[in-house]
């Protein structure tokens, strides 16, 4: 009698974990410590597929610990990489576990770029090797039949857990060994048998007869109901639905086996013979019409042993009405089995490869932080860096500090001479020149690497359009349109990037073309600089001065506080915070983390004092120039006024402006566009798939060999070219301005 229902395993292609996985470590990890742990686990987590998918596993619980340590794995790693078709693309293939092919083709097989495939895949083998293992178990001791009940309930939790969640998890209609149906069923039928080998349990323990017959009879509804769902399915084992049908009639026989000796033991003995003629009937429909599955002559001769001795009784001495069935008191029902949570780790051993790894949850809401945080940064820092050149325009058109430097009226002032010292160390014009030089070539070999990128992808689209409507349904992947409209938004933005790239170029050279016989100037040896500069008569009458002495310590104020902006710089940009502990608090208390709430709360508390304090800088020097301004006036007043003075104040002027006013702050904006740029095409790689190069499907040029589903497509058309896309322009402008 004791027939139990396992299910075959699923077959899984080989797929290496190692190449792509090991990419993403390298690209989002720098090189360190933490990048070597990183790609270890990922060779750890090939091996551990292999284990567990790669050979075939025996039917002991060594083998499925491997499985569901694989699983356990598996949930582990998917919010920590990008698994998705057009980021990390790994394509899993497996085979239908009930389809056997047929002579004229292979088995039928699916293959998905889709980690939650694999996963649904791996739970399936787990749930058929549990049913497998609890199928082999000895039932005639205690041990067997706690363990068999105990994987049979394994194997439905499991089943059940993937027919709540295949369909999101494929977003596709899956195989039918793993569609809702065929894995709704298989809950069920292992749920029967659990209940089964409680009855057997409770028969064997010599329980109450109340209690085993609602045992079985729990366990005929069990079977009852997965038989009705078998019905019409075709693509389970031909011998499925004649044992369902035949553990029915079994469990309702035993069901009123028992309960017939509960009627014997009340004296009811004509409802003892109708429950036992029942049974009878049972066993005797289970032995004429599923006799090739189930053997039931044990238990029918059993029963007829029971009522032809009842009967008699009845007969001789007791001559009790026998009751119609249909009048007979209904036999009550007891579950005590429970389909198991499937709440990973299942595996007792399991130890997450990837435990410092962050989710791609926290590591998004800690990319974007960190731009919000450059964001704050760039704009305390710029505002400082804007008001110095403000500070040092307004200096430079009064001739600060060279007008005091210069009151000799016949020699170099200090600052000026630093100032082209400063030019020549670093290449002076011809270095400049050549980089100007050098910008057109960089951008149109920029252009023309970004419109190759395009065409490629035109290209590959075309190839899978005709390629669709050739094989129409077969060629199931997804349509490259649609697959590619994140890649051609992100060439309109490097289209972009390069046109404001080259208006940004011409400002340079507008700048350059206007201020570089001044930067010429500052160029040259100091005897022809101090030559070229005309000559005053002196003023020394001035040193010493009430208003020199005064000019003179309002600048030594304003040089204070731009050594207090440069010590402010350093500590905003030395400010850490670890956000990341931020965030995954708020995925593990509310399973989604509010970025900008937190992001926001945090950066107003690391940066709302330095706010204050830079404000309070530009206050300081709107008022310190306001007292050098009214200072100017009445130094300019007691210089005596001449032609050569004059002249000579205008060179002074132009030398100092040319070298402060437009050098900073374009230094600046280019050095914030360049690592903005930098950053986003270093995530654009990060996110790069990883699937092979373009192939066509074996059955276009093969016809006669089965059909093996179509490979997909690259998902990584442009990203690695673009990946310098106009960075060396942007590199030399802002080493051209560096120049200056």
């Amino acid at each position: 009698m004791a027939t139990f229902i396992s299910v075959p395993l699923k077959k899984a292609s080989e797929v290496d974990l190692v190449k792509p996985l090991s990419k993403f470590v390298t690209v989002s990890y720098p090189a360190g410590e933490e990048q070597s742990e990183y790609i270890r686990a990922v060779e750890e987590l090939n091996k551990l597929r292999k284990n567990a998918l790669g050979r075939p596993l025996d039917k002991h619980e060594s083998s499925l610990e491997i499985l569901l340590r694989y699983y356990d794995q598996l949930c582990s790693v998917e919010p920590k990489f990008p698994f998705s078709e057009n980021e990390l693309c790994l394509t899993f293939t497996w085979k239908d576990a009930f389809d056997k092919g047929s002579l004229f083709g292979g088995s039928v097989k699916l293959a998905l770029a889709s980690l939650g495939y694999e996963k649904t895949c791996v739970l399936f083998n787990a749930a058929a090797l549990a049913s497998q293992i609890a199928s082999e178990q000895n039932l005639d001791n205690d041990e067997g039949l706690k363990a068999a009940a105990k994987y049979y309930q394994l194997a439905s939790g499991a089943f059940g857990h993937i027919k709540d969640t295949v369909l999101s998890a494929l977003n596709r209609e899956p195989t039918m060994d793993i569609s809702p149906e065929t894995v709704g069923t298989l809950s069920l039928i292992m749920l029967a048998q659990a209940q089964e080998v409680f009855f057997l349990k409770a028969t064997s323990d010599k329980m109450k007869d109340a209690v085993i017959a609602k045992l079985a009879n729990q366990a005929a509804d069990f079977y009852g109901d997965a038989f009705k769902q078998c019905q019409y399915k075709d693509n389970l084992p031909k011998e499925v639905l004649p044992v369902l049908a035949a553990k029915h009639c079994i469990m309702q026989a035993n069901a009123e086996l028992h309960q017939s000796i509960l009627a014997k033991q009340k004296k009811r003995f004509g409802e003892e013979i109708a429950r036992l003629q029942h049974a009878a009937e049972l066993v005797k429909t289970v032995a004429s019409r599923y006799d090739e599955y189930v053997s039931v002559k044990d238990l029918s001769d059993k029963i007829n042993r029971a009522l032809t001795a009842a009967k008699k009784d009845n007969d001789f001495i007791y001559h009790d009405r026998v009751p119609e069935v249909k009048d007979l008191d209904h036999i009550g029902k007891a579950a005590l089995v429970k389909a198991t949570a499937i709440t990973p780790p299942l595996s007792q051993k399991f130890t997450d490869l990837f435990e410092k790894m962050v989710p791609m949850a926290v590591q998004q809401s800690m990319s974007i932080y960190n731009q919000r945080k450059n964001e704050t940064v760039n704009r305390l820092v710029g505002t400082m860096r804007e008001a110095t050149n403000l500070c040092n325009g307004v200096l430079a058109s009064l001739n600060l500090p060279a007008a005091l430097e210069d009151l000799s009226g016949d020699s170099i002032p200090q600052s000026i001479a630093e100032k082209a010292r400063n030019i020549v160390q670093q290449g002076g014009l011809q270095s400049i020149e050549q980089l100007i030089k050098d910008l057109p070539e960089l951008l149109t070999r920029n252009r023309e690497i970004l419109d190759e990128s395009l065409k490629m992808l035109d290209d590959e689209e075309t190839t899978d359009n005709e390629l669709r409507g050739k094989f129409n349904q077969r060629w199931n992947r997804t349509p490259s349109g649609e697959l590619y409209k994140p890649l051609r938004a992100e060439g309109a933005n490097f289209r972009n990037i390069l046109d404001k790239a080259v208006q940004a170029d011409q400002v340079v050279r507008d700048r350059y073309n206007t201020h570089c016989d001044m930067i010429a100037l500052l160029c040259k040896p100091e005897n022809e600089l101090n030559a070229a500069i005309p000559s005053a008569n002196p003023t020394k009458t001035l040193q010493g001065s009430e208003v020199v002495n005064v000019l003179r310590s309002q600048l030594t104020q304003l040089d204070e506080m731009k050594a207090e902006r440069e010590t402010l710089e350093g500590e905003i940009k030395a400010v850490t915070f670890d956000m990341s502990v931020t965030f995954l608090t708020a995925l593990a208390q509310d399973g989604a983390i509010n970025e900008e709430q937190l992001s926001l709360s945090q950066l107003d508390q690391l940066y709302g004092a330095y706010n204050q304090r830079v404000q309070a800088s530009l206050r300081k020097q709107e008022e310190l120039l306001g007292q050098v301004q009214t200072s100017h006036q009445e130094f300019s007043g007691l210089k005596q006024s001449n032609t050569e003075a004059n002249q000579r104040e205008e060179v002074l002027k132009k030398l100092a402006s040319h070298n402060s006013a437009h050098t900073t702050d374009i230094v600046f904006a280019r050095k914030t566009e360049r690592d903005e740029l930098l950053k986003y095409l270093q995530q654009s790689i990060a996110r790069e798939p990883s699937a092979p190069s373009f192939s066509v499907p074996a059955y276009q040029s093969t016809p006669a060999a089965p059909a093996a589903g179509p490979t997909p497509a690259p998902r990584t058309v442009f990203v690695s070219i673009l990946s310098p896309l106009h960075i060396s322009s942007f590199h030399n402008v802002q080493k051209i301005w560096r120049k200056l």
